[in-house]
């Protein structure tokens, strides 16, 4: 193998992603990750998250039990990342305050950022901005909820947010708070505990 296709492969293996024939995108499946302890390359900012096993398939899970005030929030070091296309497969595991989870991006921290999430326990899908720790709502849409996996995904180009379950598009919001290139990161709110997996973006 030559040195320059050497080079990608073992950042690649480093960082816990997936090699893929488009150069900009990238995968995070957490399969060469260990149990018990966080993806390489994600930082735990609130919350508890750790990869665990679903059968045989590796996930990341936020496994916290925390107050209804809460943010559990996973960002992946090293992103920056402004328009683009943004997937994450989600299981809903336990929760008797709130249940489910979603994708987080444009973030500057753990207090600032877009955030798109599936809630089986209220029947919804919604998409916010959370700034200086607060969130507000910019749309919702009835989804009936349940224990499956599901795949969320969310498009952003400058101002303009689309967010799709399961590949039907039920959110469209246009907002200029966060304008530039930011974090791409995993979210679940106070006792939510979910599986995540096959982080993918492209830009």
């Amino acid at each position: 193998m030559k040195l320059s296709h050497a080079v990608p492969l073992i950042a690649a293996m480093i960082s816990g992603m997936s090699i893929t024939a488009d150069p900009t995108k990238k995968t995070w499946d957490f399969e060469k990750d260990e149990s018990g302890r966080i993806a390489k390359g994600f930082t735990n900012e609130v919350g508890q998250w750790e990869v665990a096993k679903d059968g045989d398939n590796h996930v990341l899970y936020q496994k916290a039990k925390n107050d209804d005030a809460t943010f559990n929030v996973a960002l992946v070091e090293g992103t920056s990342c402004k328009d683009i296309d943004l997937s994450v497969k989600l299981k809903a595991v336990a929760g008797e305050v709130d249940r489910g989870g979603g994708l987080v991006w444009r973030a500057k921290d753990s207090k600032k950022y877009y955030i798109a999430r599936y809630n089986p326990l209220e029947d919804n899908f919604r998409v916010y901005k959370v700034q200086d720790g607060k969130r507000t709502q910019f749309q919702s849409a009835k989804i009936p909820g349940d224990d499956k996996w599901h795949t969320l995904r969310v498009t952003i180009v400058v101002t303009k947010i689309a967010c799709y379950l399961d590949g039907q598009k039920y959110l469209e919001v246009e907002d200029a708070t966060f304008p530039r290139a930011g974090m791409i990161g995993l979210w679940s709110k106070a006792d939510a505990q979910s599986y995540f997996d096959d982080l993918t973006v492209s830009e």
